[in-house]
C-alpha cells in the first residue's frame, strides 16, 4: 500500500496589535476591546478547515494569520533517530564501567607494582630478576610473568634518547639497550579508569603472548586455533554460562574447517578436519583457554589438558561485548566507508561534521586490525593533500594509544612533525585539548606556522574564501610583518599559494598589496623583510585589518 504524503498543515498564531502612526503605544491597549480572541478561543486550538463537503467555517477573525510549518515528521521517525544516537548497553548482569576498572587494578596489582619498580630504577627488571623479586617479594619466575603482562597492557614502554632518568636511578642511561619508562596508562592508572579497562583489553588481546604455545606445536596448527578463538569466544558469551568441553571442540573443528575453506588455494567448501589432527588441535584448545584463564577472561572449572567446563568473566564477557559492537558498528556504517581505502574514507568524511565523521572513523577501524590499519591512515596523511593529513591524524585519535608507536616514529618526518607532535602531546596529557588551543605550547614557532600555512592551503583548496581570511585569528601570530616573516621561513612548499589566495581574499588593500609582494618575493627567491612603500598605510596592521589602536 502507497502511504501519500502529508499535507503542510496551517497554524494559527495571534498577529501584534498594530501601532498608531507616530506613537509607540498600542491602538487598542489590552483589557480596553475584551479578550484578545474571540469569545476566549486560544488560536492553537482554532478548528481546522473542513474538508470537501462540510460545511466551511466563517471569515477568519482579525487577529489571526496562517503560518505554514512544514510536513511534520511521524513519531516513530523522532523515536529510531534518537535510538540510534543513543550508545548502546552492556548485557543484563554486566558491572559498570566502575567495577570493572576495580576487578582489573586488583588483577593487575602485581603488575603495576613490577611497572613502578622499574620506573623508579629505569631497568628492565629482565635484566636483574633477582634484585627486582628480592624487593617485591616475588619469585623469580612470577617477576616475568608479570613483567610480561605489565609490556602488554602497555604499561612500561622502552625510553628513548632524550629521556630524562629518574631521581636516584641507577639503571643505564636511556640511550642504552634496557632502559624502560612509564606509559600514559601507567600514570594515568590510579585516576582514569578508560586507561584502566583500556589497558586490560589490550592484554586479551594479546592472551597468546601470555603463555605461550608449546614448543612441539604445529605453527600452522597454533595459527588456526588464534584464529577460531573469537568465534568460540562470542559462543560463549552468547551462552551466558559454561561450556561443555565437548563443545568447545566441536566448535573448534567446525571453525577450522571453515578457515582452511577460506584459503586462497581451496574451493571454498569447508571439509572436516582428518582424525589425526583432531588430537593435537583439542591440545592446542588446552592451551588456549589455559592463556585466556592467565589474562582474567575465563574461569576452568577443571584442569587438565582440556578443561571439562569453561565460562567467561565478567571481564571477559564485557570484552567480547565490546568487539561485536565494533564488528556491528562496522556493519553499520552510515555512509558505507568502511571498504575504501584510508584516502577515499578520510575525502568522504570531510564533508561530514566531526560527530558523523568520527562514527566513520570507528566503523572503518573496527574492521581492519590495528597496525595496518594505522600504517594506511600515515600514509594517508603523507600525501599532498593538507585536508586528508588532517583527518587522518583525527582518526588517529579515535585510535588513541595503539597508535603512539607508529606516531612517534613518524616525528622524524617533516611533514608529519608538527601533527604528530600535537597528537603525541594530547595523549601524554590524557586527551587535553591544551595543546590543539595553543600549538606553541608544544611546537616551536617555526612548526607551529609550517601548521598553520598547513591548514590554510586546506581552507584554501575546500572552502570559501572567507574562511581563509578567518584561519588567520588562529595564526601563531597575529601581526601582519611578524606573520609574513614566520611564512617566508617555515619551509612549507605551498606557502606561495597560499599568500596569494590570502591577498586575493583579505579586504584590506594595502595589507592585501603587501601580502601578494611577500607572496612575489618567495616566488622569485628574495629574502629579507618585505619593504612597505613610502606612505603607504596599514603597514603595522594585525590579521584582522585594524591597526594597533583597533582601527
Amino acid at each position: 500500500m502507497t502511504i501519500p504524503p502529508r499535507e503542510t498543515r496551517l497554524h494559527v498564531l495571534p498577529v501584534p496589535p498594530a501601532r498608531e502612526a507616530g506613537r509607540g503605544t498600542p491602538a487598542d491597549p489590552a483589557g480596553e476591546s475584551g479578550p484578545a480572541h474571540p469569545a476566549g478561543v486560544d488560536p492553537r486550538h482554532a478548528p481546522r478547515a473542513a474538508d470537501d463537503g462540510e460545511t466551511p467555517p466563517g471569515p477568519r477573525p482579525a487577529g489571526l494569520r496562517p503560518v505554514e510549518t512544514g510536513p511534520l515528521r511521524p513519531r516513530s521517525v523522532v523515536r529510531r533517530s534518537a535510538a540510534r544516537r543513543r550508545p548502546p548497553r552492556p548485557p543484563r548482569g554486566t558491572p559498570p564501567r566502575e567495577e570493572l576498572a576495580r576487578r582489573v587494578r586488583t588483577f593487575l596489582d602485581p603488575a603495576v607494582r613490577l611497572a613502578r619498580w622499574a620506573e623508579r630504577h629505569g631497568l628492565d627488571p629482565a635484566a636483574e630478576p633477582d634484585r627486582a623479586a628480592r624487593d617485591l617479594d616475588m619469585s623469580r619466575a612470577g617477576v616475568g610473568d608479570h613483567w610480561s603482562r605489565a609490556r602488554l597492557a602497555g604499561l612500561i614502554e622502552p625510553a628513548e634518547a632524550g629521556d630524562a632518568l629518574p631521581a636516584g636511578s641507577t639503571g643505564p642511561h636511556p640511550v642504552l639497550a634496557g632502559a624502560v619508562r612509564a606509559g600514559w596508562r601507567l600514570r594515568a592508572w590510579d585516576s582514569d579508569d578508560s586507561a584502566v579497562l583500556r589497558g586490560w583489553v589490550a592484554l586479551f588481546d594479546g592472551w597468546s603472548l601470555v603463555r605461550p604455545a608449546p614448543d612441539d606445536a604445529d605453527p600452522i596448527a597454533v595459527t588456526e586455533v588464534v584464529g577460531a578463538v573469537p568465534q568460540l569466544l562470542s559462543v560463549m558469551h552468547l551462552s551466558d554460562g559454561p561450556v561443555t568441553a565437548e563443545g568447545l571442540c566441536d566448535l573448534l573443528l567446525q571453525r577450522v574447517a571453515e578457515l582452511r575453506a577460506e584459503r586462497p588455494d581451496a574451493d571454498g567448501d569447508p571439509r572436516p578436519v582428518p582424525e589425526d589432527e583432531v588430537g593435537e588441535l583439542t591440545r592446542l584448545l588446552g592451551w588456549a583457554l589455559d592463556a585466556l584463564s592467565a589474562v582474567g577472561a575465563l574461569t576452568l572449572h577443571a584442569g587438565g589438558d582440556l578443561p571439562v567446563r569453561a565460562r567467561l568473566t565478567p571481564l571477559g564477557g564485557w570484552a567480547v561485548w565490546t568487539r561485536l559492537e565494533q564488528i556491528c558498528l562496522a556493519a553499520q556504517s552510515p555512509a558505507g566507508l568502511i571498504e575504501q581505502s584510508a584516502v577515499a574514507m578520510l575525502r568522504a568524511c570531510a564533508d561530514l561534521t566531526p560527530g558523523p565523521a568520527r562514527d566513520e572513523y570507528r566503523a572503518w577501524l573496527a574492521a581492519r586490525t590495528t597496525g595496518p590499519a594505522v600504517a594506511e591512515l600515515l600514509e594517508a596523511a603523507r600525501g599532498e593533500d593538507a585536508l586528508i593529513r588532517g583527518h587522518a591524524f583525527e582518526a588517529l585519535r579515535v585510535v588513541g594509544a595503539p597508535a603512539r608507536a607508529a606516531v612517534r616514529a613518524a616525528v622524524t618526518e617533516p611533514v608529519l612533525r608538527p601533527y604528530a607532535l600535537l597528537w603525541l602531546a594530547e595523549q601524554e596529557d590524557g586527551g587535553s585539548a591544551d595543546a590543539a588551543a595553543e600549538p606553541l605550547i608544544v611546537l616551536t614557532r617555526r612548526e607551529a606556522t609550517w601548521l598553520w600555512v598547513d591548514t590554510a592551503s586546506a581552507v584554501h583548496d575546500h572552502s570559501p574564501g572567507r574562511l581563509l581570511i578567518e584561519q588567520l585569528e588562529h595564526a601563531p601570530t597575529t601581526a601582519i610583518p611578524e606573520l609574513l616573516e614566520d611564512i617566508r621561513g617555515c619551509g612549507h612548499p605551498r606557502t606561495v599559494q597560499v599568500l596569494l589566495a590570502l591577498a586575493a581574499a583579505h579586504p584590506e588593500p594595502p595589507v592585501a598589496r603587501r601580502i601578494r609582494r611577500a607572496a612575489f618575493q618567495l616566488h622569485t627567491g628574495g629574502t629579507g623583510v618585505v619593504p612597505v612603500p613610502q606612505g603607504e598605510r596599514g603597514g603595522n596592521r594585525t590579521a584582522n585589518g585594524r591597526d594597533a589602536r583597533g582601527r
